[in-house]
């Protein structure tokens, strides 16, 4: 592929090419209707988004998980899209979309390179939330996954998460 975005179908078959379970398949279907419903909404608000890199970035926000369930699978599927030719933009929601970003911190305790691993633009944070509220194919409310990463002894990513709920819905209901 090139330094292009990906359709759809693209997409798709990237994430079948690299292994994703059909589960995650699935789910990151499921992220990118939601993530391009909310996008959607905003652009009729006025409100500059991207609609075809939120949709790119949704559906390949998981791409990582064809090697890794764990945490670093943003980190990992950053790597795929960027060894797949993928614009920086679309890498980076892929790389930052994990618990409502990870900070420079946390990331050092991991041993990840020093980078921004936080959710910048508009189009990075409307995959990270879209990724948050759904669960088994199915919207929750977002208070379902701050008290998932609670329980965890997450207390930070619940905070960024509630954070970022907060902004999404600020924007929605300008």
């Amino acid at each position: 592929m090139s330094s292009k975005l990906p359709s759809r179908e693209q997409a798709i078959q990237l994430l079948q090419k690299n292994g994703c379970p059909l589960k995650v398949i699935s789910h990151c279907e499921d992220v990118a209707a939601v993530a391009l419903g909310i996008a959607t909404k905003l652009q009729k608000k006025g409100i500059s988004v991207d609609l075809k890199l939120v949709e790119a970035g949704a559906l390949l926000h998981d791409i990582g998980r064809s090697k890794s369930n764990s945490v670093d699978h943003g980190v990992i599927g950053a790597k795929i899209t960027e060894n797949e030719d993928m614009p920086k933009q679309l890498t980076n929601i892929v790389k930052r979309h994990v618990g409502g970003g990870i900070t420079s911190k946390e990331a050092q305790l991991l041993g990840w390179s020093e980078d921004i691993y936080l959710p910048v633009t508009l189009e990075e944070k409307i995959v990270s939330y879209a990724d948050k509220i759904i669960d088994q194919s199915k919207i929750v409310p977002i208070d379902v996954e701050i008290a998932r990463l609670n329980a965890h002894g997450f207390k930070e990513a619940a905070g960024r998460v509630r954070k970022l709920h907060e902004e999404i819905n600020s924007l929605l209901s300008s």
